[in-house]
């Protein structure tokens, strides 16, 4: 089980976080990558923790240069998708390269995080938004960046924790219905962000 929030004592100063970044950046890029799942052809769904959190909170830090003053806007932003152990948390991004593209698309995607679930061995787990802003315009467009809890009881924790379970996350908008079966490498390491 991994800690559940960031504090301030666990900022490192940013001279020592210089000096060990890309190893720092290298490894977090490794770990990540059983932590991603795409779903259709323009969305991944990255399922954060601790160590993402972590890491994203030191690289606003070293690039903005905020000092002390931006840490606490840091942790406020960063520590709510930190899972809480009877969750998974996960940052749902539209990635398209072509701006016209991109547009349209989500032009037409209003409300799409209200539209994602995973699928635990028949179990549906329907996705909360984080509720810190409200992620779609009055026109119906929608943001390329959603914050998405999924909580889950006892039985489906119980369920995703087993070897080989079927795990299917999907996106049902009418704009955008796309489903990705997770690989078990994801699930396993998933299956360590809960109690």
């Amino acid at each position: 089980m991994s800690p559940r929030t960031i504090t301030r004592d666990d900022i490192m100063p940013m001279d020592a976080y210089a000096r060990v970044r890309t190893e720092r950046r290298r490894a977090v890029t490794a770990m990540k990558k059983e932590r991603r799942l795409a779903v259709g052809p323009d969305a991944t769904l990255y399922f954060e923790n601790y160590d993402t959190m972590w890491h994203q909170i030191h690289e606003m830090l070293h690039i903005e240069k905020g000092g002390d003053e931006q840490i606490e806007d840091e942790l406020r932003a960063y520590n709510p998708l930190i899972p809480q152990g009877r969750e998974l948390v996960a940052t749902l991004m539209f990635e398209i390269d072509d701006p016209v593209r991109r547009n349209k698309v989500l032009g037409n995607l209003g409300g799409v995080e209200g539209t994602v679930t995973l699928d635990v061995d028949g179990e549906t787990v329907r996705a909360v938004p984080e509720g810190d802003v409200e992620r779609t315009t009055e026109d119906g467009k929608t943001s390329s960046v959603h914050f998405l809890h999924f909580p889950f009881t006892d039985d489906q924790m119980a369920r995703f924790r087993r070897s080989g379970a079927r795990i299917v996350a999907a996106i049902g908008h009418d704009g955008y219905g796309h489903m990705a079966v997770m690989p078990d490498t994801v699930r396993a390491a998933l299956a360590d962000d809960f109690d």
